[in-house]
């Protein structure tokens, strides 16, 4: 296991090298902004973009190119942080939203700016195996078993792999309601884990093109995803007790305004919660925060399991304090 992560430091230096690099803020004749992004929001950007492009054209009257950039969720925020000119954030975690908030870069009350608490769409947490499901893997005590190897990301790094610990938690809380028990499931549970990378897509191909790993924890929508792209190769698993995961969107105010794109940017992320954009969102695996197309697509997503939500943990600055900051109960479990 410290094989892989000490790899995924690696690629995650890199691909932070590659982002201050990339990052920009104008062509010539056209309005460009960058959309720092996380990892398994890339098919779905590539997609609503064209969509926004034409419809700010039609609306406004002038022409904008939209830039998107993707990797751990993390990884980005540090990226914006360090210098990155993004215009707006559309990251995995509240958490990696308000690290840059904290800078300055974004001002106080971004969750209220848009609707849903700037969450647009959400996700959840589910398992991804091998067609047939030779390990027989249906929730999360199959994952502990001996000789099931799991695959998910570092939460060190990505926002997804934070999701999954506290999905693979809230499972564990309501079987045991015992902190040690809990604990102890936890532990067991990562000590099947094998690899740890950076982010979610990078899990996702160590799981799907590199053939390791018997059962990946991940995004409903990376999931589904990768079903489209593969048919016949993979099974979605839906574990009984899940979490109500919720991306983030913020626009990054100083940005903005030194970029003369305040506008534009603002817009970009509204229009993501029209029908139009809303729909794509449920055609990319990602479950709308607009509760009439959500059910309209119910045959897409199990809405039977039980998710609990991060307000169930103290909200995101209590979760890092408690799981996920340098010396807590993450790297207790990690270095058991």
């Amino acid at each position: 296991m410290r094989k892989g992560r000490k790899k995924a430091v690696l690629v995650l230096i890199f691909a932070a090298v590659l982002l201050l690099g990339g990052c920009g803020t104008n062509k010539d004749g056209v309005l460009t902004i960058t959309n720092v992004s996380y990892d398994p929001t890339r098919e779905f950007y590539e997609a609503y973009n064209p969509l926004f492009e034409e419809y700010y054209e039609r609306n406004f009257g002038e022409k904008v190119d939209v830039i998107q950039s993707h990797g751990g969720s993390g990884v980005q925020a540090r990226s914006v942080v360090e210098g990155c000119n993004a215009d707006v954030v559309t990251l995995a975690l509240e958490h990696d939203i308000s690290l840059i908030e904290r800078t300055q870069l974004i001002d106080p009350g971004w969750q209220q700016e848009f609707a849903e608490d700037s969450a647009p769409y959400t996700s959840t947490i589910v398992f991804l195996v091998r067609k047939g499901n030779p390990k027989e893997i249906h929730d999360w005590p199959d994952l502990v078993k001996k000789g099931v190897d799991v695959i998910t990301p570092d939460p060190k790094s990505s926002g997804g792999a934070c999701w999954n610990f506290l999905a693979a938690l809230s499972y564990a809380r309501e079987q045991f309601q015992d902190s040690e028990k809990e604990l102890e499931f936890m532990k067991q549970l990562y000590e099947n884990v094998s690899v740890m990378d950076s982010g979610a897509r990078g899990s996702t191909t160590t799981f799907v093109e590199n053939g390791k790993g018997d059962v990946l924890i991940a995004w409903e929508n990376e999931a589904i995803t990768t079903m489209k792209s593969y048919p016949d190769k993979y099974e979605l698993i839906s574990p009984s007790v899940s979490i109500l995961a919720q991306p983030s969107v913020a626009v990054v105010d100083d940005n903005v305004r030194a970029n003369g794109t305040e506008n534009v940017s603002r817009e970009y992320l509204q229009y993501l919660y029209s029908d139009e954009a809303q729909r794509l969102v449920a055609d990319y695996g990602y479950r709308p925060s607009s509760q009439e197309i959500l059910k309209s697509y119910e045959d897409r997503f199990d809405l039977t399991m039980k998710l609990y939500s991060i307000k169930d943990y103290g909200g995101w600055d209590k979760a890092y304090e408690t799981y996920f900051d340098d010396g807590a109960i993450f790297d207790e479990i990690y270095n058991y």
